[in-house]
């Protein structure tokens, strides 16, 4: 079956599933089931079209509609079918995580959730396959409004601010990316994407396009400095629908940047500029994202600040693959990209996964603060390992996934800087160096939301009382850990398939990233096994263990008081959140300090807005006095005026007739 005939049928299984949750939504358990289990079914078709797409010929189809401006046109090929099988993926692990987990929502609104949930995941997937300006905006449009009413649905005031100021920036985005289509739809006379492959622009109406485009879909993406609103609306979300945001649609910002950049505009060239500029934006946000993250104790703000880290790691293989096409150099721009995708992968595996643990610790303690966890690991074992595995993975520990793409991303600036001029050597060494502070940082605040969260003493009744969440809940995180393995060991069958979707998207020919059971730079010959640095590291920690084991009878048991000094310890003794990142937020104060500025613009903004909004009311009261309410009135005078002449009397009626017909007849003799 084709790519696109599996689509559709996903499409449909989604549509059939939102509406059937709505429609269901008195009986909860129906309505969750319903929406669960064809939302899962639809996600299997859509992975399957990802495949097809991935693998197969790129198919291209279009139908005609009532606009005869907007064909509906639908393209899949290896960039489209990688990102619709990446959301596929988290599709298939949120609906089955949401068996158990949106009991949660019981009385809230369980068949409105899976409704929008549903239309989220197919407006996402129609937006990645839209080949038409028109459909696309439309799509995109309706992407944000669905996941707004998923952010919104606690109810409560938190929920409702992030909302509001996700929806902001969702338009300021959409805004910017509609102005930059409707400037090549106006050249070219068509809003098909494929006339605007074919038209080369002027290099200012190119660069203009591009540049509005950037900003446009990084507002989606999260990018500093259009990252405020994640911290907000992702910890409000349901924690599968975190999930999918961080994982799939901030992604689709990414995926708009790279179509604007190189297939839009590919007729027309692309600057050196937007590379370097890709580049520089990369650079900033994985440092501050994961700056910013450190600070918090919030664990989904936490997770949610670690997407703008993670958005800007994806953006620096990104940059680098905009670089090598600039200067005409096809094996640095395929790894560049291959880089930036294959991140864009593992970030929506291990992040996926790292909601879903925090979702789990959220059901089960009622809270979302570290400062009152503790102790889990032992009350919840399979969360904790879990949660292990995607904090190993997002620190990029090898031989997990996360390593994988980071090693490439420092292959690709490598490449920059060994390739370009001087100026290319200088943004090459700042985004090194960038990623390799944001890589010791991530360490730094894995371990603290690990270690505060699930290791030392329960530090609340809550968390005392804590227990494991149900088989689906486990079942969900499970995939995601066996995925962010699979794809950190078997990275050398993996990154063949991730550069052909780079050759792919940039028309050239595909370069050599591994040899057997080794990841290779084409361009410098560095080498790296996955495969063999796991073995290292399972037999670096289990000889110690078996020696321990046969060796080490009759020496002195181990002292399990975490203070030695004479004092029995108690809850507030061990390293908690605030302690643990003290002397770091020292160290980068200043940093926060121009968060904290930003924060309040961005508060000033929305009160702003807000000032708007009021004034439009009162604007539309005014309105409604002096032009809707005075016509109105004299529509209610004159019915009542003419009700006087309906007596109901049938004799009066028949002379109205009589006194019709005479008129018309001598109407009809003065006419002649």
């Amino acid at each position: 079956m084709s790519a696109v005939n599996l689509l559709v049928i996903s499409l449909a299984l989604s549509c059939v599933g939102g509406v059937a949750a709505l429609v269901l939504k008195r009986a909860e358990n129906a309505s969750k089931t319903v929406a669960c289990v064809l939302g899962a079914l639809a996600a299997l078709f859509g992975f399957g079209s990802a495949l097809a797409a991935v693998f197969g010929p790129a198919e291209l189809v279009s139908v005609a509609t009532p606009f005869s401006f907007a064909s509906f046109t639908l393209l899949l090929n290896p960039l489209a079918g990688l990102l619709v099988g990446v959301i596929s993926l988290l599709a298939f692990a949120a609906w089955i995580y949401g068996l158990a987990y949106m009991d949660e929502y019981r009385g809230k609104g369980i068949g409105v959730m899976g409704f929008f949930m549903s239309f989220f995941i197919a407006s996402m997937n129609l937006v990645i396959c839209s080949d038409n300006a028109f459909w696309f905006l439309v799509f995109f449009e309706l992407m944000s409004l669905t996941s707004y009413f998923l952010v919104i649905i606690e109810q409560d005031e938190k929920s409702i601010r992030g909302g509001f100021l996700y929806l902001i920036m969702a338009h300021v985005g959409f805004l910017l990316i509609m102005i930059a289509f409707f400037t090549m739809a106006g050249i070219t006379g068509s809003f098909e994407f494929s006339s605007f492959r074919e038209t080369a622009f002027a290099p200012a109406v190119a660069s203009l396009v591009f540049l509005l485009a950037f900003i446009g879909f990084g507002c989606k993406a999260g990018m500093v400095p259009f990252h405020s609103w994640l911290p907000q609306a992702h910890p409000a979300a349901p924690s599968n629908v975190s999930a999918l945001m961080s994982g799939g649609m901030i992604k689709i910002g990414v995926f708009g940047i790279v179509k604007v950049g190189l297939d839009l505009l590919a007729a027309s060239g692309c600057e050196l500029w937007w590379g370097v500029t890709v580049l520089v934006f990369g650079a900033v946000s994985s440092v501050l994202g994961v700056v910013y993250a450190l600070a918090e104790h919030d664990i989904k703000r936490l997770l949610a600040y670690h997407s703008v880290e993670n958005v800007g790691i994806i953006l620096l293989g990104v940059g680098a693959g905009f670089i090598g096409v600039a200067l005409g150099q096809p094996v640095l721009a395929a790894v560049g990209l291959m880089a930036g995708f294959y991140h864009l992968l593992n970030h929506a595996v291990f992040k996926g996964l790292l909601f879903f643990g925090a979702g789990s610790v959220l059901f089960s303690t009622g809270t979302r603060n570290m400062e009152k966890m503790g102790g889990l690991a032992r009350a919840m074992p399979v969360t904790a390992m879990c949660f292990l595995i995607g904090s190993l993975a997002i620190s990029a520990i090898p031989p997990l996934n996360g390593f994988v793409s980071e090693w490439f991303t420092y292959q690709s600036l490598f490449n920059a800087a060994f390739a370009g001029d001087s100026i290319v050597k200088i943004f090459a060494a700042f985004g090194a160096v960038a990623l390799a502070l944001t890589g010791a940082l991530a360490v730094t605040c894995f371990v603290k939301a690990y270690g505060v969260t699930f290791l030392s003493a329960p530090r609340s009744e809550a968390a005392a009382r804590a227990r494991e969440v149900g088989a689906p809940m486990k079942a969900g995180m499970i995939l995601l850990a066996a995925v962010c393995v699979v794809l950190g060991i078997g990275a050398p069958w993996v990154a063949p398939a991730m550069e052909h979707i780079a050759s792919a998207t940039l028309a050239a020919p595909s370069a050599t990233v591994a040899l057997g059971a080794m990841l290779v730079n084409p361009e410098l010959g560095s080498l790296v096994s996955p495969p063999l640095l796991a073995v290292l590291l399972v037999a670096f920690v289990a000889v110690p263990i078996v020696l321990r084991a046969v060796l080490g009878k009759g020496g002195q048991g181990v002292r399990k008081d975490p203070w030695a000094c004479g004092y029995a310890p108690d809850a507030q003794m061990p390293v908690v959140a605030t302690s643990f990142a003290s002397e770091v937020e020292m160290f980068l104060e200043p940093l926060y300090r121009i968060r904290a500025i930003v924060s309040r613009q961005s508060g000033k903004f929305v009160a702003l807005f807000q000032g708007t909004v009021r004034g439009a009311e009162v604007a539309q009261d005014v309105g409604d006095k002096y032009l809707v309410d005075s016509v109105a009135a004299f529509v209610t005078w004159l019915s009542r005026k003419v009700q006087k002449v309906e007596g109901g009397d049938f004799r009066v009626y028949i002379v109205y007739i009589v006194v019709a017909l005479v008129f018309f007849l001598c109407l009809s003799v003065l006419v002649k």
